[in-house]
Formats: C-alpha cells, structure tokens, sequence
C-alpha cells in the first residue's frame, strides 16, 4: 500500500532540506522524479536518487514569475505523466509587520500561495480526467499559529491550509487526494541560524515533546503515506510533523 512504484512524482523546491528530503523518500518508495529548482544547482538530489535506481530529471522556473506558470506547467505536461505533486518550494521574508514592504509582501505571497495554486490547477486537470492523482501541499505550524516579524509567510501559510480543504472538497469525488503536511522545526540549512543560536534553540527544544529538531526524512515519510494508496481515503487534511508542538 505504501509502494510508489510506476509512479511519476513532481517535487517543487527539491534542492536541499524537505524538498530534498521529500524526493529521495519517494525514490526510495519506488517513484521516478520530476525535480523542480529555481537555478541549476540540483546535481545532489539528483545524486541521491539516482543511487536508489530511480529516473530523475530537472526542470527550472523562478515562481516568483507566476505569468509564467501555465507555461510552465505546459511544458511539464507535453514530456511527462504526474501522478503526484509536491508543492514544497517556499520563501520567508522577515520585517516588523508596521514596516514590512510590499516587495516582500508580494514575493512572499507569489511564491507561496500564487503559483502554488496556478501549477496545481494546470498540472491536476490530467488528473481530474483519468480519476487518479495526489496533490501534497506544504503549510506550516504558522497555518495555525501567528508567528513574528513574518506577516506574508503567516498569511500564505494560512491560506495554503485552506486552498487545500478546498480543493479537496471539489476533487475528492474524482478521486484526487489534496492534503498539506505542517512541518515543525526540521533541521535544515534554512534554520541552521536558530540551531546556533543557544538561547533560541534551548527554547524550541523545551516546546518539543520528542525532545529533537525534526530531520527532512521525518516529512518524507509523511509525503510517501500520503503519496500512497494507503492514504486513498484521507482528504483535506493537514498533517502536523512537529514533534508534538502543536500537542504542548
């Protein structure tokens, strides 16, 4: 029930941390992999699943360029079958909320919640057709928590738990699964500097009842369960991977 065997995985933001992570769990359930990368540094995620025997091929697009996503869903589509997307790829931007840009407003919201709707919309069409597909979309803790300093990465994140509950609720009779895991604190070079800071990471670790920093295999599991057929009936949920955060 858990093999991903014969299937066709979209990974969004794969170059390192839980994209990364999400890919080589995949792989090593049996999915060939679709990498998606803002620049054409890939070559380690690459690396690891072709180890496991895996296909693998990479395709570059900057999200923040969300005129271009039909074109590039277009362009994934007239080479490959997707049977299972990752949206994954994501950007933070931090400023007080009284003086945050609309720059990095925009951006953040672009990335995040824009182009994550207009490539799901294109690429589950197919989908939708032949009755089959899973859509994994990547919220965070701050879906349901406000966060500090990170007004439009709050707002995105919020608003890609409900996209997923909506959705879900119209694709579900067709058989396509949309479901977001909420990852904690996973150890990551995106995080590296509040694992460094003591204080910081004193404080995160006493919140955690599993007593550690997440690991990017710990998502992977996750995104491989609900890549699966075991997860066929679990629609429009979004699945905490935080240590017990949430719990505390």
């Amino acid at each position: 029930m858990f093999s991903l065997e014969g299937k066709i995985a979209l990974v969004t933001g794969a170059r390192t941390g839980i994209g990364q992570g999400i890919a080589v769990a995949m792989a090593k359930a049996g999915a060939d992999l679709l990498l998606h990368g803002h620049r054409n540094n890939m070559q380690e995620t690459e690396r690891l699943i072709k180890h496991e025997g895996r296909q693998v091929h990479t395709v570059l697009q900057d999200l923040v360029e969300v005129k271009e996503i039909d074109n590039f869903a277009e362009r994934i589509l007239s080479e490959t079958k997707i049977d299972i997307v990752v949206n994954n790829a994501g950007i933070i931007r931090r400023e007080p909320a009284i003086g945050f840009s609309r720059e990095n407003w925009e951006s953040v919201i672009d990335v995040n919640l824009n182009s994550l709707f207009y490539l799901t919309q294109q690429l589950a069409k197919p989908m939708l057709e032949r009755n089959d597909g899973k859509i994994i979309n990547i919220a965070s803790l701050l879906a349901f928590q406000g966060g500090i300093t990170v007004p439009s990465y709050t707002a995105s994140k919020h608003a890609v738990a409900g996209l997923t509950k909506s959705l879900a609720n119209e694709w579900a009779p067709h058989d396509v699964n949309v479901n977001a895991i909420a990852p904690g604190y996973i150890a990551t070079n995106n995080t590296e500097a509040i694992q460094s800071n003591e204080e910081r990471n004193h404080s995160i670790l006493n919140r955690i009842p599993a007593g550690r920093w997440g690991k990017p295999e710990d998502i992977g599991g996750t995104a491989v369960f609900l890549a699966s057929r075991a997860s066929d009936y679990v629609h429009g949920h979004v699945l905490t991977v935080d240590g017990g955060w949430m719990a505390r």
